[in-house]
């Protein structure tokens, strides 16, 4: 998701791009269009006033920030937007460090599919204080459509871990359902073309369920079992610290982590879809 997101900053904003990751093709990619390139996450703020973060999970922000990084080598006046889905207990104790430097730190993390960055129609859920979302939301406009200001620092991390707990167990109940279906001779793809006319309908059903479930359609490099369970955890976290008994998240935790050791932790999440199957066996004949 980073490098079209970069893309979209080199070619829309007019405004010099230093890029960074630790993967050289995409660097390479990015410098033919037009982005600088840096040879560290220190060179990046050395040479910046504004850095965005897009990476896999908190752990991977916890690296960036920590050792030779963000909290070292940060300014004051800098700002940092991490746009990952990441812990909201971390996000908001960043901010806090980076305000002791005079700094800034917002959440803004991303959500739609890896088109969706690529043609710059990202929704993306922001947690900043009014004054340092008014200035970076035109940035972030240029890779997303939809920009919705959710509250202070961390605001953002919980509507988007929110979402995506709600699409991971919509996701769960398609694949539950196209399974019925089919057991039952009804073909799945009619199956949610039918629900799509009705109150079923969802993003969740005309994107994972048509496109992957029943196609069967699972691709490595794609949002993996491992990541919907990284941030289903975050999720649970929430709740935990709220008091909450959150029974169907949990569930699904189940179902991913059962899906992960059945060797499908780098496969796109829907794939639990295929796991239904594999668990059920014939019932033997009742007299």
């Amino acid at each position: 998701m980073g490098e079209p997101i970069c893309r979209n900053l080199v070619k829309k904003s007019g405004k010099r791009v230093l890029a960074f990751d630790l993967s050289p093709e995409p660097l390479a990619r990015l410098q033919a269009e037009g982005a600088e390139v840096a040879t560290s996450v220190a060179d990046v703020l050395r040479q910046s006033d504004l850095l965005f973060l897009c990476l896999p999970s908190a752990k991977h922000v916890r690296a960036v920030f920590e050792g030779d990084g963000i909290l070292k080598n940060i300014r004051s006046g800098q700002v940092v937007v991490d746009l990952g889905t990441s812990s909201v207990s971390q996000t908001r104790d960043f901010a806090r460090q980076l305000q002791a430097k005079g700094a800034a730190w917002a959440d803004a993390p991303i959500a739609r599919t890896r088109q969706a960055a690529q043609d710059g129609t990202l929704s993306v859920m922001v947690g900043a204080a009014p004054a340092l979302y008014a200035e970076i939301e035109p940035l972030i406009r240029y890779f997303a459509t939809d920009v919705t200001h959710c509250g202070d620092v961390g605001a953002g991390q919980v509507t988007k871990i929110l979402n995506n707990m709600v699409l991971f167990e919509t996701v769960n109940a398609l694949a539950e359902a196209v399974a019925i279906a089919r057991h039952n001779g009804v073909d799945p793809k009619l199956l949610l073309e039918t629900l799509s006319k009705g109150s079923a309908d969802s993003f969740a059903l005309r994107n994972h369920g048509m496109k992957a479930i029943v196609t069967g359609n699972f691709p490595e490099r794609a949002f993996s079992t491992e990541y919907a369970l990284k941030d289903l955890s975050y999720a649970l976290e929430l709740a935990a610290d709220a008091g909450l008994s959150i029974r169907g998240a949990e569930l699904v935790g189940t179902i991913l982590q059962e899906a992960i050791d059945a060797g499908s932790g780098d496969n796109y999440f829907p794939v639990i879809a295929k796991h239904i199957d594999a668990r059920g066996k014939p019932k033997a004949n009742r007299r």
